[in-house]
Order: C-alpha cells, then sequence, then structure tokens
C-alpha cells in the first residue's frame, strides 16, 4: 500500500504499549501528510522493522526523524530501544470502543 496516496487510515492498536491513554484493540484514525508535533500519537516505522507500523507518542525530533516512545514504558518497544522512527501519520482520534480525542 503506497501511504503517499493515502490521507486518511484505520489503524487498530496492537499489545499493550500506549495503555492507558489507547488500549490492545483500539481502532485510531491516523492522518498522513499532517505535521507531528511533539506529545502527539503518531503512527511511525523503523529502518529496522521494515513493514511494520506502530502507534507511538512523538517525544521530540531527530533530524528528519521523531523520538517516539509508548505510553507505558514497561509494555513498549520504541525508540529507547529502535532509535529514531520515521512518522508516516498523526492519530487525530479514537474510533472504537470509545469515540474521542487523544
Amino acid at each position: 500500500m503506497d501511504t503517499a496516496t493515502i490521507r486518511w487510515r484505520r489503524v487498530t492498536v496492537r499489545g499493550p504499549s500506549m495503555s492507558t491513554a489507547l488500549s490492545d484493540g483500539d481502532v485510531v484514525l491516523a492522518r498522513f501528510g499532517r505535521t507531528a508535533r511533539p506529545g502527539d500519537v503518531v503512527l511511525v516505522r523503523w529502518s529496522a522493522r521494515p513493514g511494520q507500523l506502530s502507534v507511538k507518542r512523538a517525544v521530540r525530533a531527530a533530524g528528519a526523524q521523531w523520538w517516539v516512545e509508548g505510553d507505558n514504558p514497561f509494555g513498549s518497544t520504541d525508540s529507547r530501544t529502535l532509535g529514531p522512527a520515521e512518522v508516516v501519520a498523526v492519530v487525530t482520534c479514537r474510533l472504537w470502543p470509545r469515540p474521542g480525542r487523544l
């Protein structure tokens, strides 16, 4: 799937890395082409894990990439382990099971 042509995407959160903000099985809406800011929940990928997308929180920019962390440091594989990530989209809201802003 070419993310450059997609503006929005539904994403299912997997794992405990974003609890308590997001839980395993939550469905969120991610917007491509939006500029990330520190504190945003973002959809990222790492060069070390091609093809895998992860939902994390943007902490700070590291050049063209971002340092990102899960809200649950005890259940997250993130920049603390994998280094900076490429932000591909910004998560704008939760769609299911509890719709709302993040």
